[in-house]
């Protein structure tokens, strides 16, 4: 279905690995610091996919519409930093590749290139790439501070589109979010659902994928 598409662009949490324990590890550990109740592991997964900060603000809140209550600024900042240096402490400790991606990757890299468009903070990703020894299969990778905007404004996408001389029609993106498939309609460029990772409860079919797969595996038959 896709084998006209030069350039395949990945998300990262939820699609490529799931990080969900050791997010929810250092969640938990700034809530402990701050004498707050910590959180099943279940609550938290539906919290991820949109950066870190939208992550601390509904942990300190407890509630995924974190927009409906008034967080202080200063205890932001605090869980924010504490967040973040336990994160980065202890940042593979939890986190696993899904099945298949590895290998999956591989095979893709040998046809199409790769790249990927993640909301984790950018000081982390390449990181983690090279931990689970997948960073050799994509040309570029950008995440959260690369850019002014992050998903689902479509600028990391065009900007990977812009940077490796590919079309956005020549493209598709590969998530697990609306968050991804926003970003890919916006930029003019056909999406893949993946629908074991964090999509937060949305019928990700509302958002119009080409094409949605429960497996990696499975989305390697479309290529």
């Amino acid at each position: 279905m896709f084998q006209n598409k030069e350039l395949i662009i990945f998300d990262m949490d939820g699609t490529l690995i799931d990080s969900a324990p050791s997010l929810a590890f250092a969640v938990n550990s700034v809530l402990e610091e701050l004498w707050r109740e910590p959180f099943e592991l279940s609550t938290i997964r539906e919290w991820i996919g949109n950066g870190a900060d939208i992550l601390i603000k509904r942990a300190l809140v407890g509630d995924k519409m974190y927009e409906n209550y008034k967080i202080d600024d200063e205890l932001f900042q605090k869980a924010r930093q504490l967040f973040l240096s336990t994160y980065g402490a202890n940042l593979n400790a939890k986190t696993v590749l899904y099945s298949g991606v590895k290998s999956g990757l591989e095979q893709l890299s040998n046809n199409y290139t790769l790249a990927l468009a993640t909301n984790k903070p950018i000081e982390f990703v390449g990181e983690m790439l090279e931990y689970f020894s997948i960073r050799k299969y994509f040309t570029l990778y950008y995440g959260a501070g690369s850019f002014e905007n992050k998903k689902p404004h479509p600028q990391m996408l065009l900007e990977l589109c812009k940077e490796l001389n590919i079309q956005p029609e020549k493209s598709v993106m590969v998530g697990d979010s609306k968050n991804d498939l926003l970003a890919a309609s916006a930029a003019n460029i056909d999406s893949i659902a993946l629908s074991y990772g964090y999509n937060q409860g949305e019928n990700l079919a509302d958002y119009k994928p080409k094409l949605t797969c429960n497996t990696f595996k499975k989305l390697l038959e479309n290529f």
